[in-house]
């Protein structure tokens, strides 16, 4: 086991590394002069060859990539073209507001997936069984923006019982934090319970079918007591292999679904940044997404070694 650990956690340095060098790449081919944006049109020459000297763009692009590598590596994130602030505390307090957003529409996804997709399994042959797959896959169709202006117009413009939009620090108001999360993490968890509860339908099915499954039955065990017996385990193996993917989903969503509920998230960050030209800010908010994502699917890699039996044997 200490050997695929060593092994998954050299992966995850290379990818690190090589994700660097494309977020970097990509960002230096972008056409336009950050220093010219960020002093304006008018801006004369001299005025815009000194900006360009203060953040380093004269450089070669070579030292322009360790620079920025060396700073990452000291949790120094720059400072911004626009507004000459530091990035990391920036990007330290928007990402705690989408960490919020993510792990409980995260949380509701699991709770809605995981009960209806097993009931959907066990009555795949049945009316509510058909009913409710069928209603999963309308809410696949759904992006997450709509889901939110769906609830929106119904909760709070049609009922008002939750606010539009708004964000409050849970250590200021946790009752209005609990309201204005709500809807936003709603609109996000909605979306991936269906998508989650088509995997963990297909996945208890799959396992029903199994030998081991069968001679529970014939040992006496009802459907549900065998599958909780012996088929869960096998069961949640690729539903954590969705959940990992879900989780980058979900980084990606809270993008727009922030700007919806007017959250200062990281994906409003990261789009005041586009629509301001802040390169440096763009590349480093990516770069955050680029390593989460990562660093899910090496949590997800380590939880198979918990879950499967099977790898902690191949591995010794």
């Amino acid at each position: 086991m200490l050997l695929r650990i060593l092994r998954r956690t050299g992966i995850l340095l290379a990818s690190l590394v090589a994700s660097t060098v494309l977020v970097f790449a990509f960002m230096a081919v972008l056409p336009g002069d950050p220093a010219r944006v960020a002093l304006g049109v008018n801006a004369s020459d001299e005025a815009v060859g000194q900006l360009r000297r203060e953040f380093g763009l004269d450089r070669p692009l070579a030292a322009q990539y360790l620079s920025w590598i060396g700073g990452l590596a000291r949790f120094d994130l720059g400072t911004s073209y626009i507004s000459h602030a530091p990035i990391g505390p920036q990007i330290a307090d928007r990402l705690m507001v989408t960490l919020w957003l993510v792990v409980t529409a995260m949380v509701i996804a699991l709770v809605v997936a995981v009960p209806l997709g097993t009931v959907m399994a066990m009555r795949h042959r049945r009316p509510s069984g058909v009913l409710l797959s069928a209603l999963s896959q309308v809410g696949v169709a759904v992006p997450a923006f709509l889901a939110g202006i769906l609830l929106i117009t119904v909760f709070a413009i049609g009922l008002g019982w939750l606010p539009a939009n708004g964000w409050t620090p849970p250590d200021q108001d946790p009752v209005m934090f609990v309201k204005q999360l709500t809807l936003p993490a709603l609109s996000l968890g909605i979306v991936q319970a269906a998508v989650l509860t088509r995997y963990v339908r297909s996945a208890i099915l799959d396992v029903m079918r199994e030998d081991y499954i069968r001679t529970a039955r014939a040992k006496g065990l009802t459907p549900t007591q065998a599958l909780r017996r012996h088929g869960m385990r096998n069961a949640s193996i690729p539903v954590i292999t969705v959940l990992g993917l879900q989780l980058a989903t979900l980084l990606i969503g809270a993008v727009v679904v922030e700007r919806v509920f007017v959250i200062p998230g990281l994906g409003s960050l990261l789009l005041d940044a586009v629509s301001n030209r802040d390169l440096i800010v763009v590349q480093d908010v990516v770069m955050v997404l680029v390593l989460a994502v990562l660093v899910v699917n090496f949590v997800v890699d380590l939880l198979y070694l918990v879950i499967d039996p099977r790898l902690q044997v191949s591995s010794r």
